[in-house]
């Protein structure tokens, strides 16, 4: 059991790190500030950014989804 919280407390922080290298931000430094919260409030950390931290990334549009503007 100690093994599998153990994992947990790397393997997400690791999948919230990725995630943050990956996406593009809001503001110019808030990649830089999520990285550093996920690393050194783990596990609060990682809770917050997948709470809230996600929600800040900028979003593409998917070209498949038909576009809702007017004509």
């Amino acid at each position: 059991m100690i093994l599998v919280i153990m994992a947990v407390l790397v393997i997400v922080p690791v999948v919230a790190i990725i995630d943050i290298a990956k996406g593009k931000f809001k503001g110019p430094n808030d990649k830089l500030i999520w990285i550093l919260v996920v690393l050194f409030l783990n596990p609060l950390g990682t809770l917050l950014y997948f709470l809230m931290g996600r929600d800040q990334k900028i979003r593409k549009e998917n070209p498949r989804e038909p576009h809702h503007g007017t004509s």
